[in-house]
């Protein structure tokens, strides 16, 4: 994991359009990446996590037949 970027709250709210008590709520059901300690009560999230999760929801939102823009 050499490049690795950590994501506070505010950036993970503005890139998922998530409120907070949204993303612990999903965090609590296991429907979204648990965030990392980072030393007293700082957490983050990895970057590729939440990367990988919104490209998730974006297959899951148009199907398999969907295709890609531009094709």
């Amino acid at each position: 994991m050499n490049n690795c970027k950590i994501l506070r709250r505010p950036a993970v709210r503005a890139k998922t359009g998530l409120s907070d008590s949204t993303i612990y709520l999903r965090i609590s059901q296991g429907r979204f990446p648990a965030p990392i300690s980072l030393g007293g009560r700082a957490v983050g999230w990895l970057e590729h996590e939440i990367d990988e999760w919104l490209e998730a929801r974006i297959r899951d939102s148009r199907g398999p037949n969907v295709s890609k823009a531009g094709e």
